[in-house]
């Protein structure tokens, strides 16, 4: 039985509620205007923790209501609720007269989506926020049969940053981004701790106590070697026996803990065969650079991949399918949408007499393969365009292309 009390349920939800609408709303994200909104279907919205996920269902409240629920499952004072406090939870919520219901991490209680399910059939509009991406679209997929809309929120992107820092869009500001990334705590404040606290939160909250992971600290060697590892190529087979994590499969299902909670993400080589694209190491990523930088072992600046990471952040808001490409050369990123390419792009901190050929070939082998005419280069600030055999490559500078 569910051991929460009524007004246990009622205190939570009115200090929750007063701590929300206190909170600043902050620079209007560009994803308010994304959110999906359909009678009869729930709302979900996941993203990496702390990105900013309250404040957007804040935004969201601001614009378009004025009476709502709003309930973090998060929250120390509902550790213990159950299945079984649904019904005193929804004796509050008619009590108040409330349809229109905001549930932040509702996942982190069994049975919740049949829950759901029951509120959308009585008409309720439901908004759901959680820090999973995995656990949110598999639980729903079975109950909520496409009763559901999902949208991804993350970190602040380089246009809002250089919104929010009243700064021209030019490579002073990228290089400043490149640094401190878009976790909106820590572009406000600058304090490091926020960030070496968002990634244990992650670990332990997220990983260790919900998939009862006992050794921890392996987990937490694993993550920074891979966070430090930015834009190389991982094989879980070449890693195993490193941090006492003996078989493959464990280390297998570490990498896709830390993808499903949008900490890291891991890009496989292009190709038509499944198989191939399992059998080969994938290119590793971290979903914020500021996570990069104050989590990182590398003695380096290591521009170059901050860069290349970046990029793929930039790609990965729009497109859910990037691979790399890897034949007589490489070419770092080609985005896929409903099965046609839509871009290839190679990346480079700086172009120059040693690396020109090998950047331009890589790319124009890959346009060629998967039939593209038009390509990108994208480095700090050169700007070119070469025409050759039919093919167009554009060198663009970052600012510019993140702009886009």
């Amino acid at each position: 039985m569910g051991m929460i009390r009524q007004e246990e349920i009622a205190r939570v939800i009115d200090a929750q509620y007063k701590a929300l609408i206190a909170g600043d709303s902050g620079l209007l994200r560009d994803a308010l205007s994304d959110i999906p909104v359909v009678s009869s279907f729930a709302t979900i919205i996941t993203g990496l923790r702390r990105c900013g996920k309250s404040t957007l269902l804040l935004q969201l409240l601001r614009r378009d209501y004025s009476n709502v629920l709003y309930l973090n499952f998060d929250d120390i004072r509902l550790s213990g609720f159950e299945a079984a406090d649904f019904v005193r939870l929804h004796k509050e919520i008619a009590d108040r007269n409330m349809t229109v219901l905001f549930f932040d991490e509702i996942q982190v209680v069994p049975g919740w989506e049949k829950y759901i399910n029951q509120l959308l059939r009585e008409g309720y509009a439901v908004f759901i926020t959680g820090s999973n991406a995995t656990m949110l679209s598999t639980e729903l997929g079975t109950h909520l049969t496409g009763r559901h809309l999902s949208m991804e929120l993350f970190p602040f992107s380089y246009s809002e940053f250089i919104r929010l820092k009243g700064l021209r869009n030019e490579e002073n500001a990228v290089k400043l981004y490149l640094e401190k990334g878009g976790i909106p705590d820590y572009v406000e404040t600058g304090i490091p701790l926020i960030l070496s606290t968002l990634v244990d939160d992650i670990l332990l909250r997220d990983i260790a106590v919900r998939h009862s992971i006992r050794d921890v600290a392996s987990l937490r060697q694993l993550t920074v070697f891979l966070i430090s590892n930015i834009g190389n190529l991982i094989a879980a087979n070449k890693l195993t026996g490193m941090f006492g994590i003996k078989s493959p499969a464990t280390l297998l299902e570490y990498f896709s803990f830390l993808k499903n909670t949008y900490l890291l993400d891991f890009v496989p080589i292009f190709s038509h065969s499944i198989k191939v694209q399992i059998r080969n190491p994938k290119k590793l990523y971290v979903m914020d650079m500021g996570l990069y930088t104050e989590n990182t072992m590398a003695m380096t600046t290591n521009w170059g991949r901050r860069l290349e990471n970046l990029i793929f952040l930039h790609l990965r808001r729009k497109y859910k399918q990037i691979f790399y490409y890897k034949g007589e050369d490489e070419c770092d990123f080609l985005t896929m949408e409903k099965n046609s390419i839509k871009e290839a792009l190679q990346v480079c901190w700086e172009i120059n007499d040693e690396n020109f050929e090998r950047e331009y070939n890589g790319l124009t082998e890959a346009m060629r393969q998967v039939g593209l005419s038009e390509g990108s280069i994208i480095t700090l600030k050169q700007q070119d365009v070469f025409q050759k055999d039919g093919m167009t490559v554009r060198m663009i500078p970052a600012h510019l292309f993140l702009e886009s």
